[in-house]
């Protein structure tokens, strides 16, 4: 058995160290005996939510854990590098291949190898994700957007969504600077993730609307496609739509219906581009959302203040809090993986024109 490393800090009036240690608990106790990490007990398991789950076990100091779920990753990966979207158990419950949902496992293992040195799990699990990459990779379009899924025929999607896109730059960054980590090169993964930079900083038109999800706000900024500045501009266009001021992050902008997930994510996005005291403001009204046994409610609808879904608790929910709750600490050795100076700068293609193509001048990063 790994020992367990020290117990992270707490945030003063925000969440103790027994509270973060006590929802790291939480989510250890969901996993079942094939290394699956389902949404509640019972209950079905994506792969992107595992990944995160699975994070947030490895910056707890729960490595076995976080070991067994990236092996069960492996265990169930198909031939062709992809997973299918959701899992119960060990059967198949929706058969959409997901491009997003393919590609995080590369920041899953980037993240683990940070936090533990651990080079020879890394490379064990590096053939999985190369085979999930190169897969992801081969629905880049001309335009260095990426189709976001194929259904259960196996017939792709004609749009990419600016969510997700941003989500797989994040990943090919992250296995770009896995890949390095283990004296490996993959230079086509650092231009593919130049390309799709270019387009989610340059084209938003190339990426099907999405504008009420709070997600298409933030991950851009999440993803580090954008520069600071624009970053900056984009966040303060958005915040009076997303933000409900008071509770959290909107999931939808037409809805008052705040989810702590969301919410959680957008502090780790305030925090990669220095906004503090808002990232914290934030993460404390979390605090809404938290149960005694360490689980966060999904979302609360207001003005009834009702759980919606109806009581409903979430892994991911408590793995995005722990995950911000690292940034805002500075705590793990990869509390900055969404400030990006843990990874590879991405390749600027800015230049007079658009250099994939696209009508049109580039419009400011």
């Amino acid at each position: 058995m790994t020992p367990r490393v020290s117990l992270m800090p707490g945030i003063p009036d925000v969440l103790s160290a027994a509270e973060i240690d006590e929802t790291a608990r939480y989510l250890a106790d969901l996993q079942i005996a094939s290394g699956q990490i389902p949404w509640w007990p019972g209950g079905h398991c994506d792969p992107w939510n595992h990944v995160e789950a699975a994070m947030a076990l490895t910056v707890t100091g729960r490595v076995e854990e976080a070991r067994a779920a990236y092996r069960y990753l492996a265990d169930i990966q198909l031939g062709d590098g992809s997973w299918f979207n959701y899992y119960v158990g060990s059967q198949a419950r929706d058969l959409r291949l997901d491009t997003n949902v393919c590609a995080y496992i590369a920041a899953g293992i980037f993240h683990y190898v940070v936090i533990t040195g651990d080079t020879d799990f890394a490379a064990e699990l590096f053939p999985h994700v190369e085979r999930a990459v190169e897969f992801v990779l081969r629905w880049q379009l001309p335009d260095g957007t990426i189709r976001w899924s194929l259904d259960a025929m196996g017939h792709p999607e004609g749009y990419a969504l600016l969510t997700g896109s941003s989500s797989i730059l994040h990943s090919l960054r992250c296995g770009v600077a896995l890949a390095e980590r283990l004296d490996l090169a993959r230079p086509s993964w650092e231009l593919a993730a130049g390309r799709l930079a270019h387009a989610i900083a340059h084209h938003r038109g190339a990426f099907a609307p999405k504008n009420e999800f709070a997600m298409d706000w933030y991950y851009p900024v999440l993803a580090g496609a954008l520069s600071v500045s624009a970053a900056e501009e984009r966040l303060r266009d958005g915040w009076e739509r997303h933000v409900m001021e008071g509770y959290g992050v909107r999931c939808v902008s037409t809805n008052d219906w705040v989810t702590a997930a969301e919410t959680a994510e957008c502090v780790i996005a305030l925090d990669a581009v220095g906004w503090t005291e808002q990232a914290l403001e934030l993460l404390t009204l979390t605090r809404r959302h938290r149960r005694d046994d360490g689980s966060y409610w999904t979302g609360i609808a207001y003005p009834e203040s009702v759980t919606f879904p109806d009581r409903e608790t979430t892994s991911y929910t408590g793995a995005a809090i722990i995950l911000a709750a690292d940034a805002l600490l500075n705590w793990s050795p990869a509390a900055g993986l969404f400030r990006h100076g843990l990874l590879p700068a991405v390749i600027d293609l800015a230049e007079p024109g658009c250099p994939l193509g696209l009508p049109g001048e580039c419009t400011p990063r």
